[in-house]
């Protein structure tokens, strides 16, 4: 009966404040801090008296091992996943840097995954995240379907803010530009300096922010009874060597345009590398405008004209939007936040002679 006499005057001890630790359960049960390890992580056999007598210390201490142990017992991991396309992309880069310091501002801390743009990857990653019990997700999506009612291990729902771009289930909370109007005004920039033959390298057709902004670019001609090339329209993959590879072919070709719109700052990136390596000059020879921001795009001699995301804001919004839904659960209906892009004009775009 000793060790229920320690096991007494030490929870006497505790209540005047404190957290109990792995030392004050070996003290309350009487035993060593090895077997009150062995116990908790049942790492070794522990005969089966010595192993009540520490599972009633552990109880009478409301003892866990760790912090998180203890939110688990509260149904809560405080984790939350960001899943982002590309992590090499300095844009994706940018968000996790703002991601960081508002998770920590409400308590959370972040987990980060990167799918590399692939569906495949994107599916095992969110299996991963539920088997982590994660409280909730933000996910770049790259799948054309990403189911919004993911479950973890015991069937609840894990809330779930698409970022950038939007799944077609449509399910999701969800957080982006309005990649239309991104476009559009680029577009419309370059049209208003007279060009007339301009090409876009556009981003995957089956993702929403290459579908949005080459219909921006489409629906801007069109107002003006204009239309793109055919063979001036192609795909890079938002990945800045293809975007290299692509504007050489485009900008080698015997149809040359004067003007062209990359739809993301990595793939500018690539054009420009494109344009030193052919010995031609921006924009005497071509104009370029995108749209993205990126770290140090500023930076880029000649100034890129470009339409800028507001990345530190839109990452808060769908942070702001994913803890509301953890707090509030699955039920309510989808919320969908657009923010406006901002045309930052720059020297790399001259008017057509």
């Amino acid at each position: 009966m000793g060790w229920k006499i320690v096991q007494l005057t030490w929870l006497t001890g505790l209540l005047s404040g404190g957290v109990a630790t792995i030392r004050d359960v070996a003290k309350a049960a009487g035993v060593s801090t090895a077997t009150v390890s062995a116990v908790v992580n049942e790492s070794t056999f522990v005969s089966p008296a010595l192993r009540a007598r520490v599972t009633a210390a552990i109880a009478s201490l409301d003892y866990a091992p760790l912090s998180a142990a203890r939110n688990l017992k509260k149904g809560r991991s405080q984790l939350i996943a960001l899943v982002v396309s590309d992590l090499a992309n300095p844009f994706f880069a940018r968000v996790v840097w703002s991601a960081e310091a508002a998770v920590a501002a409400w308590g959370y801390s972040q987990v980060i995954f990167n799918s590399d743009e692939k569906p495949d990857n994107e599916r095992r990653i969110l299996a991963r995240i539920r088997a982590l019990s994660c409280d909730g997700v933000l996910l770049v999506p790259v799948d054309t379907r990403v189911r919004a009612d993911q479950r973890d291990p015991d069937g609840h729902m894990s809330p779930m803010v698409h970022f950038g771009r939007i799944a077609d289930d449509g399910r999701a909370d969800s957080v982006t530009i309005d990649n239309v109007s991104a476009a559009k005004q680029v577009t419309n920039y370059l049209l208003d300096l007279g060009h007339r033959s301009i090409a876009t390298i556009t981003g995957p057709s089956h993702l929403t922010t290459g579908r949005g902004r080459l219909k921006g670019l489409q629906e801007a001609m069109a107002a003006r009874g204009l239309a793109p090339r055919p063979e001036h329209v192609r795909s890079g993959e938002f990945r800045e060597d293809v975007a290299y590879s692509v504007a050489r072919e485009i900008i080698e070709s015997a149809d040359r345009p004067t003007a062209l719109y990359a739809a993301s700052g990595v793939m500018a990136l690539g054009v420009m590398r494109a344009l030193a390596d052919l010995g031609l000059r921006c924009p005497d020879d071509i104009s370029i405008a995108s749209t993205d921001t990126i770290p140090g795009i500023g930076a880029l001699r000649p100034r890129l004209t470009r339409t800028e995301h507001p990345v530190t804001d839109m990452t808060n919004e769908a942070l702001r939007l994913l803890i509301d839904r953890i707090a509030r659960g699955s039920g309510a209906t989808p919320r969908h936040v657009v923010f406006q892009p901002a045309l930052i004009l720059g020297d790399s775009c001259s008017p057509l002679p």
